[in-house]
């Protein structure tokens, strides 16, 4: 427990990088097209709870995790954003089945820790283009909805994009009061 709170509290973040394709703005809201490599991922998947029941269990875990409560009892540091994948009905609302990923840090890619906890899996992520549309302030699955569906909007009908998943990102540690960083990310459809 005290690795998880050091790690994220003291530790430095790194952030995972992308490329920047384009920056768009259409009816007065700026989004970007990004591009980010594959990448491992610590992952809890989880379902049957609401979102933000599902992201306070499953971070925790992906902390303990990156924090120690692994087979090398390594600190790793933190990596941002946490991913949250969400699955969506026909209808497009959230179901209650969620992916909580978190990059491994760029010095454990190649050969991460086997997480102690069974429920942290390790996972191999393609590279992707996403749609991704920032907002700030403390956001739970709420906020995410109304970005998402500002996101849907903008993108209109024809865009082509994923519309059975999406990505909500958070950059920052829950104790943050103000500057927080957060996205929503559509994953465009491969040529």
């Amino acid at each position: 427990m005290f690795g998880m709170i050091k790690n994220s509290l003291f530790g430095g973040t790194e952030v995972t990088e992308y490329k920047l394709l384009s920056s768009e703005t259409k009816e007065g809201i700026n989004y970007e097209v990004r591009r980010y490599d594959s990448a491992r991922y610590a992952s809890v998947c989880t379902e049957g709870r609401s979102f933000d029941q599902a992201a306070s269990e499953s971070v925790r875990k992906l902390l303990m995790y990156t924090g120690g409560s692994n087979d090398r009892g390594v600190g790793m540091g933190m990596t941002a954003p946490v991913a949250i994948t969400v699955f969506t009905k026909d209808d497009g609302a959230m179901s209650r089945r969620f992916v909580i990923g978190l990059r491994i840090p760029s010095s454990y890619q190649d050969n991460p820790p086997t997480p102690t906890d069974g429920s942290v899996k390790i996972e191999d992520r393609p590279g992707m283009t996403v749609y991704a549309l920032q907002f700030g302030g403390f956001a739970g699955e709420y906020e995410f909805r109304i970005e998402a569906s500002r996101l849907t909007r903008i993108l209109g009908e024809t865009a082509p994009y994923q519309r059975k998943r999406y990505f909500c990102c958070s950059y920052d540690p829950p104790i943050k009061p103000y500057g927080r960083r957060n996205e929503v990310w559509f994953i465009q459809e491969e040529p």
